[in-house]
């Protein structure tokens, strides 16, 4: 069974190495992560000439891969065979060169670490990643899901020692959405330009980040959560006449996930700040919007707003057959919300 990320991640911090790795997935991030610091720690800086061999997947094969991994370090404890994009490597698909490569991951050399990067998807019932399982380690590097991202937003943070605001939090997410490398290295920008002392608020992320305290996804969707019809306008106004740098597809999906939880609140039995957080999943600093849009939106009201979401969705590609800019549709959508 694969490992998360973040056990490996920690393992390898200890200076715990296993003889062979076989990372895969669709979320980049962590691949590239473990990549990094084992290409860091595995191999002593002054070694690296000799035993450390970075290889990508389209100029190698796995003859070749092996080849390097079957040598014995020179004068050193260890050495290095990283695999970047191992799914391009020639041979990965046929069942000779994945048996030659089994053989091997079945009895590894105690001196080698063996690293494939597989940038793809991959079946973990075939025998040879079986065989990383049992004598190694397998990690999925799964993307994460739009709910989440607050929560791993938060967590970062805090593992880097920095205090972030919730609504800091959510103003990265709406604008940047799972890109986790864009996501840290947008935080790591800010921390480099914070005080000791200094948290991650709102202000800061405007300064640091270029996003609008007043003009962007968050503070739209907050317009709409209070009915503000003015506030709205003004925003969609300010979308329209910059719609490269706001493209109306990720606001839908945003909007259409916090009207589906306003959905869930309507239903909620308990309708209390816990209850309501641990039913829709979001931290309890956000429960109180989710209050004040029940006040403002009916239960019927909420299925029709969701209702137009899916119709606003529809006619952004085209399905009924005649072209909007995104700008009208926006400002339609907008009038049909809070009409």
């Amino acid at each position: 069974m694969a490992l998360t990320p973040d056990v490996i991640l920690k393992e390898i911090k200890s200076k715990v190495y296993k003889p062979v790795y076989f990372l895969y997935g669709d979320e980049p991030y962590y691949l590239d992560t473990i990549a990094d610091m084992l290409e860091n720690q595995v191999v002593p800086e002054h070694e690296k000439g000799f035993n450390q061999f970075i290889i990508y997947g389209k100029d190698s094969d796995v003859a070749g891969v092996l080849s390097y991994a079957r040598r014995f370090p020179f004068m050193a404890e260890r050495q290095l065979i990283l695999v970047k994009d191992a799914n391009k490597l020639a041979g990965i698909d046929y069942k000779d060169q994945l048996a030659r490569l089994e053989d091997y991951v079945q009895n590894p050399l105690k001196s080698t670490v063996l690293v494939l990067c597989f940038q793809a998807s991959a079946d973990e019932r075939k025998s040879f990643i079986k065989a990383f399982n049992t004598h190694g380690a397998v990690v999925q590097s799964k993307k994460l899901y739009d709910n989440k991202l607050p929560e791993w937003v938060s967590g970062y943070c805090q593992g880097e020692g920095v205090k972030i605001s919730p609504k800091a939090v959510q103003m990265l997410v709406d604008n940047i959405g799972n890109d986790l490398k864009r996501l840290t290295n947008e935080i790591k920008k800010i921390m480099v330009n914070l005080r000791v002392d200094q948290g991650v608020d709102a202000d800061v992320v405007e300064r640091f980040v270029g996003i609008s305290k007043e003009y962007n996804v968050f503070e739209f969707q907050k317009s709409l959560i209070q009915r503000d019809v003015i506030k709205a306008n003004r925003i969609i106004s300010h979308f329209a006449a910059n719609s490269k740098d706001n493209p109306l597809a990720p606001m839908l999906i945003i909007l259409f996930g916090f009207f589906s939880k306003l959905l869930l609140a309507h239903a909620s039995s308990d309708k209390s700040e816990r209850g309501l957080a641990a039913e829709l999943g979001v931290n309890p600093y956000f429960v109180k919007d989710y209050a004040l849009a029940m006040r403002n939106y009916s239960l019927p009201k909420v299925t029709q707003i969701i209702h137009y979401l899916r119709e606003c969705d529809g006619r952004l590609k085209g399905l009924d057959g005649v072209s909007y800019s995104e700008g009208e549709l926006l400002k339609e959508l907008v009038f049909k919300i809070v009409h």
